[in-house]
């Protein structure tokens, strides 16, 4: 059974990867069904995340996992509220699938909190070794192992990029998620960084859709000011209004992933998530097939995207240099 997302969502979630599917799988009698959690920080309608989903259940299919045939799965949609994340959590343990996959630091401590013996594996953890999740990224010690969306020192290339592109820049607001090591381990090298840059810095959690409006606007009545979006299940949450509020206070901003510059943003520089959703699936594939999370290594990612929109920036009088597009690995025009 699939819960948590309206039948219609889901359907149009899985059309791509059921396109996958041999038609003589299809034909082959049921075979035992396994079952498979998935607690996300996100709402069933989310773009970003019915695409990640769908670049997970695609992996799923290519390793001969199907939906209704051997596989059923559970989801459940969380946003940034702790105790709806804590419910969910407690809810799909009780369930007792067979492995969960979950995404963000708040759904992983959650379900860590309500089970030590079923698998769960995870995307876009950025420092499950600081956070208490697993002992070390080799050797694992308990039932959570995953990928990781970037390491702290890719912060210091956002504080980069902002200069780079906006060289007026001597303030930066850094949007960051302050209850999860990730957020202070992310700040804590944009600081570093900013000494030799010359760069002032303001704080702003990511947690409250108020919080991060007033902050912002504060923020933007002074000049020469510029964002950074960090990683967080928060700047995720509330990417439309953040995108806005950069848009509408004209203050150049460098996010940690495409899906803000798709939207309207200025400039990103991560991981491409899907994929490492994709690759979740082929770690769900092996628990399934007897393997123990402890015994697979957390990963990181191998490669970082540059992407760039034109159009905002010309929406910000910036001229952007030659040597930047250059490197960018997607240039948007439109």
């Amino acid at each position: 059974m699939i819960t948590g997302m309206k039948r219609r969502e889901f359907i149009t979630l899985i059309g791509g990867a059921a396109a996958a599917w041999p038609l003589a799988a299809r034909a082959q009698q049921r075979e035992r069904m396994r079952r498979v959690g998935v607690l996300l920080p996100a709402t069933a309608d989310d773009a970003e995340y019915q695409t990640r989903m769908a670049a997970f259940l695609q992996g799923l299919a290519l390793s001969g996992w199907i939906v209704g045939r051997n596989l059923s799965i559970e989801i459940r949609g969380a946003t940034t509220n702790a105790v709806e994340i804590r419910r969910h959590a407690a809810e799909l343990a009780a369930l007792a699938p067979d492995v969960i996959l979950t995404s963000s630091s708040p759904p992983l401590a959650a379900l860590l909190q309500a089970t030590r013996t079923i698998p769960i594996v995870f995307a876009g953890i950025a420092d499950p070794v600081g956070a208490g999740y697993v002992d070390s990224l080799a050797r694992l010690g308990g039932n959570a192992t995953g990928f990781m969306p970037f390491e702290y020192s890719i912060a210091a290339k956002w504080l980069e990029l902002l200069k780079e592109i906006a060289p007026h820049v001597t303030r930066a607001a850094i949007l960051r998620e302050s209850s999860t090591a990730t957020g202070p381990g992310q700040f804590g090298v944009i600081q570093a960084a900013a000494l030799s840059l010359g760069v002032e810095l303001r704080v702003v959690d990511t947690r409250d859709a108020g919080e991060i409006e007033r902050a912002i606007t504060a923020f933007a009545q002074s000049a020469n000011g510029g964002l950074i979006v960090t990683g967080s299940s928060g700047a995720l949450f509330h990417r439309g209004l953040i995108v806005a509020l950069a848009a509408g206070h004209r203050l150049p901003a460098v996010y940690y992933a495409s899906y803000f510059v798709t939207g309207g943003g200025l400039i990103s520089y991560g991981p491409d998530f899907p994929d490492q959703f994709g690759r979740a699936a082929a770690y769900v594939d092996r628990i399934l097939k007897g393997e123990k999370p402890a015994d697979l290594p957390v990963q990181a990612p191998t490669k970082y995207d540059l992407v760039i929109n034109l159009k905002t920036a010309k929406a910000l009088g910036l001229e952007v240099p030659d040597s930047l597009l250059a490197r960018a690995d997607e240039v948007i025009e439109w």
